[in-house]
């Protein structure tokens, strides 16, 4: 029995033990592949919260390695354990709206006319997130703004593969577009809003319905630094903020690959630029060149990335990058000229950054009326994690306070 116990306490201690060196590993590899730039807003709470990431991520490896769980369904459980009680200041309530899960925050308050709506798509590199994940958010916007607010929980990749996500959220839409007076909300005033990926969604779904002739032009859009192309992951902001957390140029590919084809077998090619033919790409570089950032955003470095042919097997996997509902910033003239006024913000120290100010130039090119506000010591993910107890950060109220 005593040999037993000694065999058990020893394999304990070496898993214990590797674990640990494990997690030391990953943390040194990510260290080593990571940079901070001084102008970042409260640099030592980034680095904090990356390495809580970094573990996660390992732990959740682990347990798939073992047969356990998926590495993305632990890293979902874990962003999705946190509850929030009782609101005194509204009223929040699951719904389905066309087969779609949305939650609903309506203040409490009492108000003379109807409100304005906010259609809500959260970010999460079309993998991550949830209703829980934007809880906050989601409840500040209303409350600060007085506001109805539609969370959406569209599908999720790898399992449910684009046009999933897209389509879930321009359902819901619609729905609420058709039934908003049921909310005491004014049909002429819903917004469709969203970060990161679900910036990307709320793009589309607004493209989409500006041709609509049978429902109400949406009165806004705002767009929290969206990613909104995948042709070139080359631009400035891509090299230059390509190892600052909490999204590295890598994983950028990596996420828009997984919500396309359900993995990222291309990533390389994504990432060198020799996933689009050479005459697809030159047809788009009107719209998506670093010729269109102003010079301001390019002091930190940048290289022109020279141009690739493109095996025929690779664009075939990857050719509906050209879809400008995966990639709202290739749509034509004539539908970006219809689009609602535009609020856009971006983060400098953010991949996604020139993405942003593109989408901006495309707009204001087709007299769309945008208001822009960048953060210059911001980084991605920032506005969600505005009010996260410790973990928030004032760079991130700032942001959210333009928003309202």
């Amino acid at each position: 029995m005593a040999v037993v116990y000694t065999l058990l306490v020893l394999f304990l201690a070496v898993f214990v033990a590797g674990f640990i060196l494990l997690v030391m590993g990953a943390i040194n590899f990510d260290f080593s592949n990571s940079e901070i730039p001084p102008g970042v807003n409260q640099p030592v709470k980034l680095r904090i919260i990356h390495i809580i990431l970094i573990c996660r991520a390992v732990v959740g490896k682990i347990l798939e390695n073992i047969g356990i769980c998926s590495q993305v369904s632990f890293l979902r459980y874990m962003q999705d354990k946190k509850t929030l009680g009782v609101d005194t200041k509204l009223f929040i309530k699951d719904l389905w709206f066309e087969k779609v899960p949305v939650r609903i925050y309506q203040p409490k308050v009492p108000s003379a006319s109807q409100r304005r709506g906010v259609v809500f798509f959260h970010g999460g590199g079309w993998i991550l997130g949830s209703l829980e994940t934007h809880e906050k958010l989601c409840r500040s916007i209303a409350r600060e703004s007085e506001s109805v607010v539609v969370s959406v929980g569209y599908r999720l990749a790898p399992e449910h593969k684009y046009p999933a996500a897209y389509e879930d959220c321009l359902n819901a839409t619609i729905h609420f577009m058709k039934d908003s007076e049921h909310y005491s909300v004014d049909p002429a005033r819903i917004i469709v809003c969203g970060d990161s990926a679900g910036g990307n969604l709320a793009a589309a779904v607004s493209q989409t319905l500006a041709g609509r002739s049978d429902l109400p032009k949406l009165r806004a859009q705002i767009l929290i630094y969206p990613g909104l192309q995948a042709l070139d992951f080359n631009l400035p902001s891509y090299h230059q903020n390509r190892g600052v957390p909490l999204l590295f140029r890598e994983r950028a590919a990596f996420y828009v690959l997984q919500y396309l084809n359900g993995d990222a077998s291309n990533l390389e090619e994504v990432l060198e630029g020799s996933h689009i033919p050479i005459d697809i790409t030159l047809n788009y570089r009107k719209w998506v060149s670093p010729d269109n950032i102003p010079e301001e955003f390019k002091v930190r470095g940048y290289k022109p990335q020279v141009l690739l042919d493109c095996p025929t097997e690779v664009n075939e996997t990857v050719k509906r990058f050209c879809e400008p509902n995966l990639c709202p910033l290739l749509a034509e003239d004539a539908i970006v000229h219809q689009l609602p006024e535009s609020f856009i913000l971006t983060c400098e120290y953010d991949v996604l950054r020139d993405d942003g100010l593109l989408y901006k130039k495309r707009l204001e090119d087709n007299g769309v009326r945008v208001t822009w506000y960048h953060l210059e010591d911001g980084f991605h993910g920032i506005i969600h994690s505005f009010n996260s107890d410790w973990f928030s950060f004032s760079s991130g109220k700032r942001g959210l306070d333009n928003i309202i």
